[in-house]
C-alpha cells in the first residue's frame, strides 16, 4: 500500500484504513487479531475504531494484539461522543465525558497514547470551545498525538476550525465523512473545504453496508435476512428498495460491467473510484470474515481508466439544484479558466 500525509502532519498512514467495527460481532478476537496481522502484511499502518463498538470489546481486541506487537508501527484512531453509560454525563463532547471515556479507551487499547482522535458527531449542547478546549489539552498532554471529526455538516467543521484558529488551540487535522458511490452529497462542501484545509478525508462506509459488494440486485423483491439492508427495512430505512431506487440500480449496473470488463469484484472497484480522488486519504474498510478483508486490500493494485471513472460518475450522479448544480459551477468558473 501506498503512505499518505494524515492532513498536515509530518504523520503517513497506509492509503487504506481497517474499520474494526466488526471486531467481536462478526469476527471473534482470534479472527480479529488474524485480520490485523493480513493487514499490517499488506503494508496498512492505520486502524479506525470507536469507545463504542460493542460497548469497547473492540477496542479491548485492538489492545490485546498490541500486546503482542510493536505499538509504535501503527497509527491507532479511536472516537468518542456517544453514550458509554446510564449517567446523565455518560454522552456528548463536554470535558467530563471526553477525559472519562479517552482514559477508558488508553485502558482498553493497551497503550499510553492515541494517535488520532475523533469526535464521533457534532453535540449541540456542547458549546465547541469546551470541546476544543480540552482536546487541546488532550494534545499537549502526550495522551493523543492529533485530533479529527466524523460526520460534521461543512458548517460544522468550518466552525470548529475557525474558533481552535481564533484560540490557537490544536485544529482538526481529519475529517470522517461517509462517502460512497451512492453517497455523494459529501462532495459537494465537505470534500472542497477539506482540501482547501489540507484535512484528511478517511471515508467509512465506502461500500455502502454491502450494496456495492455486487451482492444485491434489482430482481430481490427485498434485501436479504441477515443482512444490515433487511435491519434498515425493518426500522423504515428501506433505501434502496423504495421509489428512489433506479439510480441505485444503475450505479450498480454500471459497477458490474466495470468489474466485469477488467476482471475485478465490485467491490474492488467501489473502493479503487474512492482511491482514485485527490482528495481522499484512507477509505476505510472492514469485514465481516478474512475473505471479504482480503477482496478489500486487493483495490489498491490497480487504477481505472478515465473513461471508466467517469462511467461511474455519471452513473452515480445525483440531482442537485442552485446553489450545486451546473449553472452553479459554471457562475464560478466563469472568465477565470486556467
Amino acid at each position: 500500500m501506498k503512505l499518505k500525509p494524515l492532513g498536515r502532519t509530518g504523520v503517513k498512514v497506509s492509503e487504506l484504513c481497517l474499520g474494526t467495527m466488526t471486531f467481536g460481532w462478526k469476527l471473534s478476537e482470534e479472527e480479529s487479531h488474524k485480520a490485523i496481522d493480513m493487514f499490517k502484511e499488506a503494508g496498512g499502518n492505520f486502524i479506525d475504531t470507536a469507545n463504542v463498538y460493542q460497548n469497547g470489546n473492540s477496542e479491548r481486541i485492538v489492545g490485546t494484539w498490541l500486546k503482542e506487537h510493536e505499538r509504535d508501527d501503527l497509527i491507532i484512531a479511536t472516537k468518542v461522543r456517544f453514550r458509554t453509560g446510564d449517567g446523565a454525563n455518560d454522552v456528548g463532547l463536554s470535558r467530563k465525558h471526553i477525559l472519562k471515556s479517552v482514559e477508558a479507551s488508553l485502558e482498553r487499547l493497551n497503550t499510553d497514547y492515541i494517535d488520532l482522535l475523533q469526535v464521533h458527531a457534532w453535540d449541540p449542547l456542547t458549546p465547541i470551545g469546551e470541546t476544543l478546549s480540552v482536546l487541546d489539552d488532550l494534545v499537549r498532554s502526550g495522551k493523543v498525538l492529533y485530533i479529527g471529526a466524523s460526520n460534521f455538516r461543512g458548517w460544522q467543521l468550518a466552525t470548529a476550525i475557525d474558533y481552535s484558529r481564533h484560540h490557537k488551540l490544536k485544529e482538526f487535522v481529519s475529517l470522517q465523512p461517509q462517502y460512497n458511490l451512492l453517497t455523494r452529497a459529501t462532495e459537494y462542501e465537505l470534500l472542497p473545504y477539506c482540501k482547501r484545509e489540507g484535512i484528511s478525508v478517511i471515508p467509512w462506509g465506502p461500500l455502502k453496508s454491502g450494496l456495492l459488494s455486487g451482492k444485491y440486485s434489482r430482481e430481490m423483491p427485498e434485501p436479504p435476512e441477515g443482512t444490515r439492508l433487511r435491519r434498515w427495512k425493518e426500522t423504515g430505512r428501506i433505501f434502496p428498495w423504495n421509489e428512489d431506487g433506479n439510480y441505485v440500480w444503475n450505479t450498480l449496473d454500471t459497477l458490474r460491467r466495470i468489474s466485469s470488463e477488467i476482471g475485478r469484484t465490485p467491490s474492488q472497484v467501489a473502493l479503487n473510484w474512492l482511491l482514485a480522488n485527490p482528495a481522499v486519504t484512507a477509505p476505510i474498510i472492514g469485514a465481516s470474515n478474512l475473505e471479504q478483508l482480503k477482496d478489500n486490500i486487493g483495490s489498491v493494485d490497480f487504477a481505472l481508466s478515465k473513461d471508466q471513472v467517469n462511467d461511474l460518475n455519471n452513473s452515480s450522479k445525483l440531482f442537485v439544484t442552485y446553489p450545486y448544480d451546473a449553472d452553479s459551477d459554471d457562475q464560478q468558473q466563469r472568465g477565470r479558466e486556467s
